[in-house]
């Protein structure tokens, strides 16, 4: 039975807009438990041995396999695929915290409690407009707040480009490139310096995709839905 939202803690996913009339609700957790319950079966002894073999470093392609597929699902909009490949996502998340929880060292162990533990303390470090006295109102200040909360977390990144992940494919890295250097009032030096590079197809394509990202415009997304089309078109 869903707890009572008139006692409910405030600070609880759902609990406010249950509480207020909104369609939020708290969630049925029981198939998270069973997924965790399937993975425990699967790396245990008698289990399957493809998946007890497994490490971080051979499940991580499948991890960006999944996010390039859940991608191409919201694209298409088709909730049932959202659902499906959202559900591989998880997979991913829950087969980590196993593959951790069975390290040999205990200092590289955790689980998916632990995880789950980390992601929701940011959350409310994060958000101190709804957990705390924050004052953020608008999206606008709502990112203001969190760029400067997070830089006080990671004192060492002392650059805006620090901590840019060195697998992100060169579109996404081109467009992350530019909303760092944006939000750091260097919008017009990276326009600037993509300007000053020797005309060529690498340059012509990161001046572009640099345009699409300064008008607020994802040039992954815009590259997808034109290369969708193309295909439903030939196929």
């Amino acid at each position: 039975m869903g707890a009572d939202p008139a006692h409910a803690d405030p600070s609880e996913p759902g609990v406010h807009a249950a509480a207020s009339g909104g369609t939020s609700r708290p969630a049925d957790l029981s198939r998270v438990a069973e997924l965790v319950a399937v993975m425990d079966r699967l790396r245990s002894p008698g289990g399957c041995p493809w998946d007890a073999q497994q490490t971080h470093a051979t499940l991580a392609p499948y991890a960006v396999e999944e996010a390039h597929e859940l991608a191409d699902a919201i694209a298409a909009g088709d909730p049932d695929d959202i659902a499906d490949e959202l559900g591989d996502v998880l997979l991913q998340v829950v087969f980590h915290a196993r593959v951790a929880a069975d390290a040999p060292d205990p200092a590289a162990r955790f689980d998916l409690d632990d995880v789950a533990g980390r992601i929701v303390a940011k959350l409310r470090r994060r958000h101190p407009h709804v957990f705390a006295d924050g004052s953020a109102r608008t999206p606008g200040e709502v990112e203001v707040s969190w760029e400067e909360i997070k830089r006080r977390e990671k004192p060492e990144r002392t650059g805006p480009l620090d901590g840019l992940p060195t697998g992100l494919p060169p579109l996404e890295r081109a467009a992350k490139v530019a909303s760092r250097l944006s939000r750091a009032g260097r919008a017009d030096e990276v326009s600037a310096a993509a300007a000053a590079l020797p005309d060529g197809p690498g340059a012509r394509l990161l001046r572009e995709a640099l345009a699409c990202a300064a008008t607020g415009v994802d040039p992954t997304t815009e590259l997808r839905a034109a290369l969708r089309e193309v295909e439903s078109r030939l196929s």
